[in-house]
């Protein structure tokens, strides 16, 4: 690696106690700059050298890193640079939504190496969870004929489907009631012998985003994720942020004026599910994506003024996350086809003056990121091999805590 390239790392700590953390930030170095040596990871974490030697060497024995060929920078010492190993982890993404789901299995740097789909009963969910675990079971088969080690080192399950969660009378067909007061995560847990993990679709959209789109590198920054419902997955300091109880970023509830008779939330005028009516489309039609694509292609009149309402109340919600989150970047991603989430991106400009309308900006206040419909199952996959793998501040707090 070039010696004036900037390395992306957490800082380590030389305290004692620590060493989960350290190693922790080791691999999250190795993920975000690619390979690196020891003198270069000493540097960007700000351990010593001899930490940083002894935790390559566990990370080695364990099968998560390797060494490559050394090479040699200027008239120095060569180097010996360290990669992380793709198969040293693997897990398993699972998408949830009204009418059909998705699983993924993912190896630790995030590739995609097994994926299936299937329909789902709308709101039945003890027929759907026959459906989830024959799809789950598929791609673990899929995954351990690549890789035969696969099943040893699968870390767990991780689940996204619309939110919010946990709230007292959720009877809005727009929130999967029946799916809500069904005991997912431990039938799931139970079916699949996985630790399980639940989070919303749009928090899953900001760690797919994280991993591979724009939100790759940026600390602070808002996915704004236009489905079935409207979310926001909100990354801050680098990590992202869930809540008290899972449901941080539902801004597709927020009303649009004051509360009455004329009320209406964000996601019944702007989301997939307001388009599909104002169409009359099927969102379970098989081919409803490429019905999308075709009307935007054409410019069909009903769908370009779909268009033109939904962008005013979006443009409104841009402004709400920068007032409120002050972030880098907001980033548009949706399960639409591209050219529909880019005419839309296209229509919310300008945008409304806020916080973030300011010279010098390294980022653009509003850009369109993922549009694959597969974002949100792999950024679900992430969530286990995040939670294995990622350094966290809490983890260190507690650390101390517990030795003083």
């Amino acid at each position: 690696m070039d010696d004036i390239s900037p390395i992306r790392a957490k800082s380590g700590t030389n305290q004692e106690g620590t060493s989960a953390h350290n190693r922790r930030v080791m691999i999250e170095a190795l993920r975000l700059n690619g390979a690196l040596s020891r003198a270069d990871l000493a540097r960007a974490t700000q351990l010593t050298k001899q930490a940083v030697s002894n935790i390559i060497e566990d990370l080695e024995s364990d099968g998560l890193v390797v060494a490559l060929d050394s090479v040699r920078k200027g008239r120095g010492q060569p180097s010996t640079p360290y990669r992380l190993v793709p198969e040293g982890a693997f897990a398993i993404g699972l998408q949830i939504d009204r009418h059909l789901t998705r699983a993924v299995a993912v190896d630790l740097v995030g590739s995609v190496l097994a994926r299936a789909e299937a329909n789902l009963p709308f709101d039945e969910p003890s027929k759907g969870v026959e459906v989830i675990l024959g799809l789950v079971g598929g791609v673990r088969r899929e995954l351990s004929q690549i890789f035969a080690q696969s099943e040893e080192r699968l870390v767990g399950l991780g689940v996204a489907m619309p939110g919010p969660f946990g709230l007292k009378n959720s009877d809005d067909k727009w929130m999967m009631p029946a799916w809500q007061k069904f005991p997912l995560l431990e039938t799931l847990a139970k079916g699949t012998g996985l630790n399980v993990s639940l989070q919303n679709d749009a928090a899953a959209c900001a760690t797919a985003e994280r991993i591979v789109g724009a939100a790759h590198g940026v600390d602070h920054a808002v996915c704004l994720y236009v489905g079935y419902g409207i979310g926001a997955g909100l990354i801050l300091n680098g990590e992202l942020y869930s809540g008290g109880h899972g449901n941080a970023g539902e801004i597709g509830m927020a009303l649009l004026s004051p509360a009455g008779p004329g009320s209406t939330p964000l996601e019944h005028r702007a989301s997939l599910a307001s388009l599909y009516q104002h169409l009359g489309l099927n969102p379970a039609d098989d081919d409803i994506y490429q019905q999308l694509d075709g009307l935007v292609t054409a410019e069909d009149p009903k769908i370009m003024a779909w268009i033109d309402g939904a962008a005013h109340d979006l443009r409104w919600s841009v402004h709400l996350i920068e007032t409120i989150f002050d972030p880098q970047t907001v980033i548009l991603t949706s399960g639409a086809p591209e050219a529909l989430a880019r005419r839309l991106v296209e229509a919310m400009h300008p945008l409304l003056p806020s916080i973030a309308d300011r010279p010098g900006r390294n980022l653009p206040r509003l850009q369109l990121g993922t549009t694959d419909p597969w974002s949100i199952a792999l950024g679900a996959a992430a969530a286990p091999i995040s939670r294995a793998f990622d350094p966290r501040f809490s983890a260190i707090l507690k650390t101390r805590s517990s030795s003083t």
